[in-house]
């Protein structure tokens, strides 16, 4: 995968997570009420470049122990992209 790739599924993926958790959560805590739609986006804007800055260091964390479980499995890992047939 290019670095360009990386980067914008990043972008994308945070977004989308610090959007859905910051919501699912202050609705959780408050209650649908008006103060968690006020609360909501400033939420967001303080969970997002977080979980941005975090996934720079968990991605490749997280890639390097998929690659080392699916290597310890018989079949071994598939090529990326590839589509397994069983």
């Amino acid at each position: 995968m290019s670095k360009k790739y990386v980067f914008l599924s990043q972008v994308f993926m945070t977004f989308i997570m610090a959007a859905t958790m910051s919501g699912i959560m202050g609705l959780v805590f408050t209650g649908p009420s008006v103060e968690w739609l006020v609360a909501w986006p400033q939420q967001f804007l303080i969970a997002w470049p977080i979980a941005f800055a975090l996934t720079m260091v968990a991605w490749p964390a997280s890639m390097a122990l998929a690659g080392k479980v699916l290597s310890a499995t018989p079949s071994g890992p598939s090529p990326q992209g590839a589509v397994e047939t069983s």
